[in-house]
């Protein structure tokens, strides 16, 4: 079990490890471990692999098993996702949004959960429950960073990692906000270089944002 207050502390100290949160969608699984290495090396040892592909297990357990790794499951929505994430090795969770069957699968099986908020109201319903560490998404489409600065002045307790559509161009404009600790992307893992086993090419774009915000 875990409580809401402690699953948003435990998510603040891992968001606030590295600027940036890799967001992975991994088809291969013989792929994982040279990604997770990677980026490890380049300083996101912070690493989310979303549920959206049928390795994404596997390739959870491969990650889990890097020296340095901190290994969390995205895209996160039914409570058998949860189960099974956290049998593969899962250390916290990230959904897109947050249900009442999402929250308490999370609770029973003490996976921290940072749960996604597009709005004031979903902010404040998260914290009424005692979230207070949250995913904003989808950042861009729901009025990118001027939004997230909108709705923290009158919830200045709530924190914030924003993904959806953070870029290397426009990370700085989130990570500078007094509410947001870290930022979720996936162009540090680009499908290209995942494909060709080009790990000192992720390694080089992780080191790269490793830097922002600094």
């Amino acid at each position: 079990m875990i409580t809401p207050k402690d699953a948003s502390k435990r998510n603040r100290e891992i968001c606030g490890i590295a600027p940036i949160i890799p967001v992975l969608v991994v088809n291969d699984v013989a792929r994982a471990r040279g990604l997770a290495e990677a980026l490890v090396a380049g300083g996101l040892p912070v690493l989310e692999v979303t549920l959206r592909t049928p390795a994404a297990l596997e390739v959870i357990a491969e990650m889990a098993r890097v020296k340095g790794g901190i290994v969390g499951a995205g895209t996160l929505v039914t409570p058998e996702d949860v189960r099974n994430a956290v049998a593969a090795g899962a250390t916290f969770g990230v959904s897109p949004g947050a249900t009442d069957n999402l929250i308490a699968a999370c609770e029973a099986e003490g996976l921290p959960l940072l749960a996604g908020a597009a709005t004031a109201t979903e902010a404040m319903a998260l914290l009424e429950r005692g979230y207070d560490m949250l995913k904003f998404f989808p950042a861009e489409a729901s009025g990118g960073a001027p939004a997230l600065k909108a709705i923290g002045a009158p919830l200045p307790q709530i924190t914030f990692c924003p993904t959806g559509g953070v870029s290397p161009e426009n990370a700085h404009s989130y990570l500078g906000l007094s509410n947001v600790i870290c930022a979720g992307g996936s162009w540090v893992a680009p499908a290209d270089k995942v494909a060709a086993g080009d790990w000192a090419g992720i390694e080089s774009l992780a080191r790269s944002a490793a830097q922002l915000g600094r």
